[in-house]
């Protein structure tokens, strides 16, 4: 599938048709004054998967979640979560979503305890039944030792557990992660990453937005790649890397002094100049069709030229984005609110939107 192809990826919403599915979008588009932040966007997200929305700062990844958890309205197109119409059943959308965003929403003047227990009884549950809740979702996330500290004291990472544990209250079947690891240190997010995992493990369906082109790589089962609030493609990280073109062939030959041979060779076979290593014996060279390694290795054999080791590295999600939009996504920045003419909360989603008081208790007894 080519790149062009990747991009229009998605699918038509006629009565109905979203309903076997967790997320689907036809033309989402919002306007902030004269900025329009999302241009026409079609996603599709499947039940049980982990879907990344990949972009820089300022691309519309925020605005598109937001609009999807009904904390904003849409301007023009149709979104369904699992078949039900976002823009004529806020209230129903509510409880089928779980949100946690690029800041932590908890309170800091409160223990771990006590926020889970306020936001459960915010949602309308009973007291006795918000304490139980609590309890499992601390020993869920691993914070039962915090349990009872001042949120003061909480890492960044704990944190963030904290907040996501709080989304979960109501068990909702779709997970909203807005940035989940901006800001955090490597150790931390790969901590991130195995609790997102453990939830969809567990039978929830995630959208994340994210700016780090490796974690979509590392955890998103597909990718919507945004930029100036459109979609530029839309695949698995693999479909990703496979549209944008050459793979590259790694050799490393058993003798050092063989590398201008093998060079040669590896010039006849494919038309192209290999980067040479001669002091490690390592030769790199772009490949437009993996089976071409074939034979180069049949070449350099006859050659007498003897190979350690062979490998064909596909292009990283790096190059996949700077292929598809002429730059970076800036992934190594953090900070800053997401998109020009729009609002980011300090305190996160739920502030603002309403969400902890506005979700009533209608899956509580799903838990």
């Amino acid at each position: 599938m080519s790149i062009t192809e990747l991009g229009r990826a998605g699918g038509d919403l006629s009565p109905g048709a979203g309903a076997d599915l967790a997320v689907r979008t036809e033309g989402l588009v919002k306007t902030f004054g004269e900025h329009r932040a999302v241009d026409g966007i079609d996603l599709v997200v499947r039940p049980g998967e982990i879907f990344g929305v990949l972009g820089p700062n300022g691309a519309g990844k925020t605005t598109t979640l937001r609009m999807l958890a009904t904390l904003l309205t849409i301007d023009a197109g149709r979104a369904e979560i699992f078949g039900v119409d976002v823009a004529a059943n806020p209230h129903v959308i509510r409880q089928l979503v779980g949100v946690t965003g690029q800041y932590a929403s908890v309170d800091e003047n409160l223990t771990a305890r006590e926020n889970l227990w306020l936001f459960s009884r915010l949602q309308g549950i009973a007291a006795p039944r918000a304490r139980r809740i609590a309890t499992e979702l601390l020993g869920q996330f691993g914070l039962e030792k915090a349990a009872d500290k001042p949120i003061a004291q909480f890492s960044g990472g704990m944190r963030r557990r904290l907040d996501l544990a709080a989304s979960l209250i109501t068990r909702p079947p779709l997970i909203f992660l807005d940035e989940p690891t901006t800001g955090l240190d490597p150790r931390t997010r790969g901590q991130m990453w195995d609790t997102i995992r453990g939830l969809v493990a567990d039978g929830c369906t995630v959208l994340l937005t994210t700016q780090y082109l490796d974690e979509a790589d590392q955890l998103a089962d597909r990718v919507a790649v945004i930029d100036h609030g459109r979609k530029v493609a839309e695949g698995t990280p693999d479909e990703l890397k496979t549209a944008v073109g050459n793979s590259t062939l790694q050799l490393l030959l058993a003798e050092p002094d063989e590398v201008p041979t093998a060079a040669q060779v590896v010039r006849r076979v494919l038309g192209s100049d290999p980067v040479l290593s001669p002091e490690r014996g390592r030769l790199n060279v772009a490949l437009d069709q993996a089976d071409l390694a074939a034979d180069v290795l049949i070449a350099l054999r006859t050659a007498g030229v003897s190979i350690s080791s062979v490998s064909v590295a596909k292009p990283s999600l790096d190059e996949v984005f700077l292929a598809l939009t002429g730059h970076e996504t800036g992934g190594g920045e953090t900070g800053g609110t997401e998109e020009s003419g729009g609002t980011e909360e300090s305190g996160g989603y739920r502030e603002s939107g309403g969400y902890r008081e506005s979700a009533g208790s209608g899956r509580e007894e799903n838990r």
